[in-house]
């Protein structure tokens, strides 16, 4: 497939890196292709950013039927862009897509386009500590049809956004509360993928866990309501008595590249890790006990997100003293240091843009 390239004729001012939110500011272009049987996936295109026309009855409106994927573009100190785990995100992408009986595409043309775009756009890329240049692919139903099934065209798009940090606690602890009368994912079901309805699944139970001063939910299993599985925005990750534990991928959470980048740097330094069922009481009791050392969640947005507190039922616990616990800092900065090529990418995770 040939790329083109329409470039726009007038282009925005840059935002000031010290004033960024998170996704409130788009670039200039943006990355775009489409699907029908007939001709499987084409016109792949660099084009201005601007609004998708779509008629009222396109399925995606009435069904749900999207997928997607959040990256980051970072700049180096010496001015280089690199992209942290690429790959990994357009796989996943392929592997959501699967799971809603989305056209797979190629992984490869998708990157060496968004590479092209993040040239044309370098300069939105922003230097200042700790921002970034946030990326999402998108993949949408198209067909104007109000039955039931699958549609036959699709619209492939990615947009740009510089972003600062994702909470506005920036790197400091959050407040995590537990719900018991709402659930997110079933085993069987779309919890392992990237796709719109599990967010808007979430969007309830968030409104009050905010109402009551808290950042996130924490989710408990669909079906006995006990086994934690993940944060809206991010998995999650306790230590207790100086192991490193998280749920497993049991086919309703979300495979976090971030979850997974912190497992395989824990394994790395010879940190005990282990994946596995984690009751909700077993976190209490080893707090009580003195043993839950520290809780942090894991993800592209924030990278690294230590918890300060937990609530659960009418319980309120304060994890260690309430502060950055040391593991959660170290995965931060080797995290951070790896993407922005402070450190030696030991892993194989960078890739240049």
């Amino acid at each position: 497939m040939q790329l083109t390239i329409n470039t726009a004729d007038q282009l925005k001012d840059k935002p000031d890196p010290a004033k960024l939110g998170f996704g409130t500011l788009f670039t200039d272009h943006m990355f775009s292709m489409d699907y029908d049987t007939e001709k499987g996936w084409h016109a792949p295109r660099i084009e201005p950013y601007g609004p998708i026309g779509m008629d009222p009855s396109t399925m995606v409106l009435h069904y749900g039927q999207a997928v997607f994927e959040g990256l980051k573009a970072y700049r180096t100190e010496s001015g280089g862009i690199q992209l942290f785990r690429p790959r990994d995100n357009f796989r996943r992408l392929n592997r959501s897509c699967q799971k809603l009986c989305i056209p797979s595409f190629d992984e490869d043309v998708v990157l060496k386009a968004l590479k092209q775009l993040l040239a044309i756009e370098k300069e939105w890329i922003p230097g200042a500590e700790g921002t970034s240049l946030y990326i999402r692919p998108t993949i949408i139903a198209m067909d104007p049809f109000l039955g039931v099934r699958a549609s036959f065209t699709y619209r492939f798009f990615i947009i740009l956004s510089p972003v600062g940090a994702y909470y506005p606690e920036g790197f400091n602890p959050v407040k995590i509360w537990v719900t018991r009368d709402h659930v997110r994912a079933v085993r069987g079901g779309v919890g392992d993928a990237k796709t719109a309805g599990n967010y808007a699944a979430s969007l309830y139970a968030g409104e009050e866990a905010h109402k009551h001063g808290f950042t996130q939910v924490l989710w408990l299993d669909g079906v006995e309501q006990k086994y934690i599985e993940e944060v809206g925005a991010m998995n999650i990750f306790f230590l207790i008595d100086d192991e490193l534990v998280t749920p497993e991928l049991n086919g309703s959470i979300l495979p976090g590249i971030t979850r997974d980048s912190v497992v395989a740097l824990a394994k790395y330094w010879g940190t005990k890790v282990s994946e596995g069922r984690i009751g909700i009481d077993d976190v209490m009791q080893a707090h009580d006990a003195g043993k839950l050392q520290e809780v942090f969640g894991s993800g592209t947005a924030a990278v690294i997100s230590p918890v300060g507190q937990l609530r659960y039922g009418d319980r309120t616990i304060t994890i260690g003293n309430g502060g950055v616990g040391p593991l959660a800092s170290k995965f931060y900065n080797a995290i951070m240091d790896i993407q922005y090529g402070k450190i030696v990418d030991s892993m194989g995770w960078v890739e240049s843009a």
